[in-house]
C-alpha cells in the first residue's frame, strides 16, 4: 500500500503539471483528473464479485502490474512524440479503472492481515491509515521535487516503477496462500436462503436482512456474477449502519473535494499567501493526521468508538472552513488546520473496523466495493460545484455554507438510533474462521479490543 499510494500521490503533482505545461488549458488539466477519477469510482463499484471470486490478492498484483505497463507508456510515448491529447486520456483513464480494484482488493486483506497479526482490527485499520497519511504527506513533497528538478515525465515514470514494486511485493512478499479467493468455494457454491429474524442479532449481522449459507452435499456451481452483486447489495441495504455511515461520508467527501481543489487555492490567491500558502496547509494538516493515525493505531481499540469517531468530525470538519472565511491570521490557520488533521487521523480507523467487524469475510469485496463508491462518487463533482459556486457568490458565502453542512451532516446524522451499534462489544463471529478457509487450529487468534 505504501508503495502504491506514494507513487499515485507523485503522479497527482505530476501529471497535471504536464497537462498545464503542454497545453496550457487549466479546462483540460481538470478533464484528465476527471477522466482518471470517473473510471476509478465506476470501476470499484463493480469489481467486488470479481475480487471476491478470483481472490484479493491476484486482483491485486494484476491491476497493479496493468496500470505500471499503461504509466509507463506515458512518458515513452511522449519522448517519441507519439502521445497526442486524446491518447492521454484513454490511457489516464485504463490507470484509474485499474487502480479502483487494485486499491479495493488491498483494503479486503487488511483483516486477514490483522488475524495473521494477532492484532485488534482498529489498530491495522489505524495502520493502514498512517501508510495512506504518509504517502499524502511524502508523495506530493517527492513529485514536487522530481517535477521541479526534472521535470513533469520523472515523476510519471516514479509512478510506473511504483506500479510495478507494488505488484511485485503482493504477488511474492505476502504469507503463503495469503488472499486466496475464498468466495469462490466457501460462499458462492453454497446456495442462498434468508435468515428467519430473531430476537439476538448475530455480530457483523442485520438480523432477518442477512443471507445465511447453508451447506449441502453435493454444492452446485459457483453463482454467476450479477448474483454475487446483488448479495452485496442486499447486505448492505440491510445494514442500517453503514448505510448511514456511507450517506454522511459521502456529503463530506464531496465537501472536502470542493475545499481542496477550488476553496483552498481561490482562499490562497484572494489572501496573497500564493501556492506556498497551499503547501504550507496542506503540510501542516496532513502531519498533524498522521500523529493523530499513529495514536489511533495504539489506543484507538480501547477508546469509545462513536464519542472518539464524532469528535474526530467536529475537528475535522467546519471550523477549517470557518477560520478561512474569517480571514484569521496564518498562525491561526495552521493551528486550525493542525488540529483538524489530527482529528481526522482517528476516522479511518474506526469506519474501516467497523466494517470488516459487520460484514462476513465472503462479502467483503462487493459489500467494500459499492461502499467506497456510494461513499466517492461525489468527489468527482465536488470542484466543480464548488467552482461553479464561487463564480455565483464569492468565496466567504460558500466557505459559510459548506462549513454549515459539514457540521450538520456529521452532528445531526449522529442522532440517529443506529449509530450505538458502534459501540457494542466488539467479538469475533464464526464466519471469520469458517471464510478462511483454514481450521481453527491452522488461523492465529485475534485479539480484539472492547468498546464502551
Amino acid at each position: 500500500m505504501a508503495v502504491s499510494l506514494t507513487g499515485t500521490r507523485v503522479s497527482a503533482i505530476a501529471l497535471p503539471w504536464f497537462v498545464l505545461a503542454t497545453t496550457g488549458s487549466a479546462t483540460m488539466t481538470g478533464l484528465v483528473a476527471f477522466v482518471e477519477l470517473t473510471p476509478y469510482v465506476l470501476v470499484k463499484a463493480l469489481t467486488g464479485p470479481v475480487v471476491d471470486r478470483l481472490g484479493p490478492r491476484v486482483v491485486s498484483w494484476t491491476a497493479d502490474a496493468v496500470s505500471a505497463v499503461v504509466a509507463g507508456l506515458v512518458p515513452l510515448l511522449h519522448g517519441l512524440d507519439l502521445l497526442p491529447f486524446w491518447l492521454l486520456l484513454i490511457m489516464v483513464g485504463v490507470i484509474g479503472a485499474a487502480r479502483g480494484p487494485g486499491d479495493l482488493a488491498k483494503e479486503v486483506m487488511v483483516p486477514e492481515a490483522a488475524d495473521r497479526g494477532r492484532v485488534p482490527m482498529e489498530r491495522a485499520t489505524g495502520l493502514s491509515g498512517v501508510t495512506e497519511r504518509l504517502a499524502s504527506t511524502a508523495g506530493p513533497a517527492v513529485g514536487g521535487a522530481l517535477v521541479a528538478l526534472l521535470g513533469p515525465m520523472a515523476g510519471l515514470t516514479v509512478n510506473a516503477v511504483a506500479f510495478a514494486l507494488g505488484s511485485l511485493v503482493i504477488a511474492l512478499a505476502l504469507p503463503r496462500g495469503m488472499g486466496r479467493a475464498v468466495a469462490a468455494h466457501a460462499a458462492a457454491a453454497l446456495p442462498l436462503t434468508e435468515a428467519a429474524p430473531s430476537s439476538e442479532p448475530a455480530p457483523g449481522h442485520r438480523t432477518g436482512r442477512v443471507a445465511e449459507r447453508v451447506a449441502e452435499p453435493g454444492a452446485p456451481p459457483p453463482v454467476g456474477y450479477w448474483r454475487m452483486f446483488r448479495e452485496g447489495f442486499t447486505f448492505l441495504r440491510g445494514d442500517p449502519l453503514l448505510l448511514t455511515i456511507i450517506v454522511m461520508v459521502a456529503v463530506t467527501n464531496l465537501l472536502d473535494a470542493a475545499f481542496m481543489t477550488v476553496l483552498v487555492p481561490v482562499w490562497a490567491q484572494e489572501s496573497g499567501g500564493g501556492p506556498a500558502a497551499i503547501g504550507l496547509t496542506g503540510s501542516v494538516w496532513g502531519i498533524a493526521a498522521v500523529g493523530g493515525s499513529l495514536i489511533a493505531a495504539a489506543v484507538a481499540h480501547r477508546l469509545p468508538r462513536r464519542t472518539v469517531f464524532f469528535t474526530g468530525f467536529l475537528l475535522c470538519g467546519a471550523p477549517r472552513f470557518l477560520v478561512l472565511a474569517l480571514g484569521a491570521p496564518m498562525g491561526v490557520v495552521l493551528a486550525v488546520f493542525a488540529v483538524s488533521g489530527f482529528g481526522s487521523g482517528f476516522l479511518n480507523p474506526i469506519l474501516g473496523a467497523v466494517q470488516f467487524e459487520r460484514v462476513p469475510r465472503h462479502l467483503l469485496g462487493r459489500v467494500n466495493a459499492l461502499g467506497d463508491s456510494l461513499a466517492w462518487a461525489g468527489i468527482p463533482l465536488g470542484g466543480l460545484l464548488g467552482g461553479a459556486a464561487v463564480a455565483l457568490v464569492g468565496l466567504i458565502p460558500v466557505l459559510l455554507v459548506c462549513g454549515g453542512l459539514y457540521f450538520a451532516t456529521t452532528t445531526l446524522s449522529g442522532l440517529r438510533p443506529e449509530w450505538r451499534e458502534m459501540d457494542r462489544k466488539r467479538r469475533r463471529g464464526p464466519e471469520a474462521v469458517a471464510d478462511t478457509g483454514s481450521t481453527p487450529a491452522e488461523r492465529p487468534a485475534v485479539t480484539t479490543g472492547v468498546g464502551a
